[in-house]
């Protein structure tokens, strides 16, 4: 017999002797990878970061500090990340 606990998002099946089966994680789930810049800033306004990640600039200009950070939903983007700084579609 296995039974299913939902907790927090997350799911386990758990074995008659409580052994852990399987889980999945919901940011990985929930990581939706857009078309372009224009539909992603659409959502996230500033564009999207992973952990850690700081905006790379030229000259005099401020870096923008006010994305959305997470590491899946970065990964699952950084296709748009032209700069390479870990930032995808910043924008002021």
């Amino acid at each position: 017999m296995v039974r299913v606990l939902v907790h927090g998002g997350l799911a386990a099946a758990l074995a008659l002797g409580g052994a852990v089966a399987a889980t999945a994680t919901p940011a990985a789930a929930a990581a939706r990878s857009f078309a372009n810049c224009t539909d992603l800033n659409g959502t996230y306004r500033h564009g999207v970061a992973r952990s850690g990640a700081r905006d790379k600039v030229r000259g005099s200009t401020k870096p923008v500090t006010n994305f959305k950070v997470s590491t899946a939903l970065y990964n699952a983007n950084k296709r748009m990340d032209r700069d390479g700084d870990g930032v995808a579609c910043e924008k002021r």
